[in-house]
């Protein structure tokens, strides 16, 4: 995933988790912002009860890694938050779970071509 496509503001994250609705899926919370027609950005959160920095940072690899794989639609701001029971699952759970979810969301327009 490229830099430009990453939110790191702690004022974007505040923004959008406080005004927009969640959408619960497994175990992942998502908060969508649409906005005017730019590039699309993803913000990601893993709380310390997750584990320590190591196991969070492994979690943030491994679902940037995931969004890698697809082309999204422009025009949002997207905030990922990970509940605990996302260390009980494979990676392949991981990516089926986020994958859907995204797509309820109507936020992935094609899978990228290897």
């Amino acid at each position: 995933m490229k830099k430009i496509n990453i939110l790191k503001k702690s004022d974007d994250f505040t923004r959008i988790i406080k005004t927009k609705k969640s959408f619960k899926y497994k175990d992942y919370i998502i908060y969508v912002e649409k906005k005017e027609p730019s590039i699309y950005n993803f913000g990601f959160s893993v709380g310390k009860k997750i584990g320590n920095a190591v196991t969070r940072n492994k979690i943030k690899r491994q679902l940037k890694n995931i969004l890698d794989k697809y082309r999204f639609k422009n025009n949002f701001n997207c905030v990922i938050i990970v509940g605990k029971g996302i260390l009980n699952r494979s990676f392949k759970e991981k990516e089926e779970n986020l994958i859907t979810a995204l797509q309820k969301l109507d936020l992935i327009k094609e899978k990228k071509d290897e």
